[in-house]
């Protein structure tokens, strides 16, 4: 027995496409025919639950403070340093526009996971260098890709290196302690893969002016990296800006438990000034003579709280509030 087909023959396929064309034949019979729609690729990193890149901003901050500060004692240089806003793009992206030489250093970052990359332009270890022998910052001239640094180039990278590891442990530590480790260093982007060309990294991108030379210094995290620890970073920009929905429900919480607690009030009628001696010759029947002031006042937790008068009130004895004692006021007495 042969299969059923539910294919269309030919002439089946000619009158619908006739029906169609003379308008006979509907087309527009579809469910959701106005519904909106975005391409989105299955294969691309999710970053619909990506690190708060306000808060990298506010510990680049931090890190820029420090950072120049140390170039003018190490390297007797104090360029104006930029911190550029955060971004977050593909690998093969940023080194699109990364050519060669740069002081390219592949690090780890304990105990975040993974290798991360710290770049030097060399215009910055040029002016760097001019500065720390007392020249002018002009710029670096143009030099072949593949020219190595030479040693005492390489010290100058070591050194912006050294402090740029110590700047940033700084920067972090009032989030989470982070160690700087270096793993290795080359002269061209492309060769330090610390991720894939398609996949997701965080620029940190900080811009170098010092006379006529401009450079810049970036740290590139693998979106990785940061991605494990990204409510960390969203619950501290969120606790930093003290003006955000949860502080307010936060506060008025707090006001309402404070107005459940319980508190003792005594009224105060006077006071008697008495020594240890005379009260341990006190008997019963003795009378303590005092001055009553005007009004009494009502003491709470021992810091006196209202000037009130004493009276009654049907049948149970009262007070009445007549002013509010300020504790400035209450200082001075």
């Amino acid at each position: 027995m042969e299969a059923s087909s539910n294919l269309l023959t030919p002439e089946e396929m000619a009158a619908l496409a006739a029906g169609i064309q003379d308008g006979s034949v509907e087309t527009d019979t579809g469910f959701n025919e106005n519904a909106q729609v975005r391409k989105h690729d299955l294969s691309a990193e999710d970053s619909t639950l990506g690190v708060n890149v306000s808060s990298l901003d506010m510990i680049n901050d931090r890190f820029i403070r420090s950072f120049r500060l140390g170039l003018l004692e190490e390297l007797r240089t104090s360029p104006r340093m930029i911190p550029k806003s955060v971004q977050l793009m593909k690998f093969g992206e940023y080194l699109a526009d990364r050519p060669p030489p740069l002081a390219v250093n592949v690090v780890m970052l304990p105990p975040l996971r993974g290798q991360s990359m710290i770049i030097i332009d060399r215009n910055m270890i040029v002016s760097s260098l001019e500065n720390f022998f007392g020249g002018v910052s002009k710029g670096a001239a143009p030099v072949p890709p593949g020219r190595a640094f030479t040693p005492t180039e390489t010290r100058v990278i070591n050194i912006i290196l050294d402090l740029f590891f110590k700047c940033m442990k700084e920067a972090w530590a009032p989030l989470m302690e982070i160690e700087f480790e270096k793993v290795s260093s080359e002269i061209n982007p492309n060769f330090a893969q610390i991720a894939d060309e398609n996949d997701l990294v965080i620029l940190c991108h900080f811009e170098s002016e010092n006379g006529d030379a401009k450079g810049y210094v970036d740290l590139v995290y693998p979106y990785a990296t940061l991605k494990p620890i990204r409510e960390l970073l969203r619950s501290r920009i969120q606790g930093a800006g003290g003006h955000d929905d949860s502080d307010r429900k936060w506060t008025q919480d707090i006001h309402e438990a404070v107005g459940d607690a319980k508190l003792e009030a005594q009224v105060m009628l006077g006071n008697i000034d008495l020594t240890i001696g005379a009260l341990n010759q006190l008997q019963a029947g003795d009378i303590l003579y005092f001055k009553k002031d005007k009004n009494a006042r009502i003491v709470i937790n021992e810091i006196p709280a209202f000037e009130c008068i004493v009276g009654q009130s049907g049948p149970n004895i009262a007070v009445k509030i007549e002013s509010v004692i300020e504790p400035e006021v209450h200082k001075e007495h």
